[in-house]
């Protein structure tokens, strides 16, 4: 498939993007339609990794972009992986010009776990 233009850009977590790709599976097999080796791979992909709900994402999102330190970007890395020790959380803020204090570390930790 080519790519003739870019409509818009979003940023989503992976639960959202498994939520996406099987409206589209759900979509081909209504309309009879054969899915592709790569639509295929990513559902695998999403369905391995994904570890919480597209709806506990969103909120584990927009609970992360109100603390100190944290940008959209790493907020949804975050929803993503949702990491479970400090040292997963580190590998997360490795590439950031700041460290973050064990409190932080602890708060976001705790954020991640009320929303598992």
């Amino acid at each position: 498939m080519k790519i003739k233009a870019l409509v818009s850009e979003e940023r989503i977590t992976l639960p959202e993007l498994r939520a996406a790709l099987l409206a589209v599976e759900a979509e081909r097999r209504d309309a009879g339609d054969e899915m592709s080796y790569e639509l295929r791979k990513s559902i695998e992909h999403a369905n391995l990794l994904t570890k919480s709900t597209a709806e506990n994402a969103v909120a584990l999102v927009n609970e992360l972009v109100k603390l100190e330190k944290m940008k959209p970007e790493i907020a949804s890395r975050i929803a993503s992986i949702m990491p479970r020790t400090r040292d997963e959380l580190r590998a997360i803020y490795a590439k950031e010009r700041f460290t973050l204090t064990a409190e932080e570390l602890d708060e976001i930790l705790d954020l991640v776990m009320a929303h598992f």
